[in-house]
């Protein structure tokens, strides 16, 4: 049973976990932060029961780390050791091969399980400040089990998570992770990116609408962490970097020749591609 919670990093992700947390179990909860500052004001402000001291890390059930991806690998490589055996671990770093490659002998070596984990939210501002505690209403979130994860850990996890208010919990391995994730997350934001880079974004006052701003809305991003994570899954990103690349090209042969048909046959393909999949 989960009772004691400890989550490590309180900006949006880990900031709105704890919030959640705190509306919808009755468990302990305790937080650390790089910044004290703001462990000390999420406990003022009642989100946290306290600051996740040493003592209290080897009373955690459950220990949620929401920090970049050497951080996390850093921060759980120092702190392990001090978490009590059976303490179930999930990181939500959005990659999950090189997490579970460095964390799964460190978790086996201590007797904690470890589980990779993602959830599928978020918004583009970072901080405590922008934590919601719905962030994470009807989304998916992602498990992957590790050598060091029993069935029943993983078991724990998902219910914990769906108590949260989840809407699905998708369990797959590492390497389906970042394959899936090259394309639906950070191919969009390496669009996004690009994109917004146009001379004609100056001046998109008054020409722009619902469209232009789910495109460029992502493109609002934290390149630090961002960098981290292409870089991390970049054999899979540039696949579908590649892949889109070939598909623009299509579109645009079509249009510079002034091929009405093929650009209608691309055009429909997309659009029932899109209605096949909602």
């Amino acid at each position: 049973m989960i009772r004691n919670v400890v989550v490590v990093g309180l900006g949006l992700m880990g900031g709105s976990f704890a919030k959640a947390v705190r509306a919808y179990t009755d468990c302990k909860l305790y937080g650390w932060n790089r910044t004290k500052a703001v462990t000390e004001a999420a406990v003022q402000e009642g989100t946290l029961d306290g600051v996740a001291d040493d003592t209290i890390l080897g009373q955690a059930d459950l220990l949620v780390i929401s920090l970049y991806p050497q951080s996390t690998i850093d921060w759980l490589t120092e702190h392990m050791e001090k978490l009590k055996k059976g303490c179930i671990v999930v990181d939500f770093v959005g990659v999950k091969q090189c997490m579970v490659d460095v964390l799964t002998p460190l978790a086996q070596k201590h007797g904690v399980h470890f589980v990779g984990g993602h959830p599928m939210a978020g918004k583009e501002f970072s901080g405590f400040a922008y934590a919601e505690v719905d962030l994470f209403r009807n989304a998916s979130m992602i498990l992957v089990q590790t050598e060091s994860s029993p069935l029943w850990a993983v078991d724990a996890a998902e219910g914990f998570f769906n108590q949260l208010g989840f809407g699905r919990v998708v369990r797959c391995s590492a390497q389906q992770h970042d394959h899936m994730i090259a394309f639906t997350s950070q191919l969009c934001h390496v669009v996004s990116s690009a994109y917004i880079k146009s001379p004609e974004a100056l001046k998109h006052n008054g020409y722009s609408a619902g469209s232009y701003k789910d495109l460029t809305r992502v493109a609002k991003l934290n390149e630090d962490m961002w960098t981290e994570l292409f870089l991390l899954n970049q054999e899979s990103l540039v696949q579908e970097i590649d892949e889109i690349i070939r598909h623009l090209t299509e579109y645009r042969e079509s249009i510079a020749a002034g091929d009405a048909e093929q650009l209608r046959a691309l055009l429909r393909d997309g659009r029932m591609i899109k209605e096949s999949i909602g």
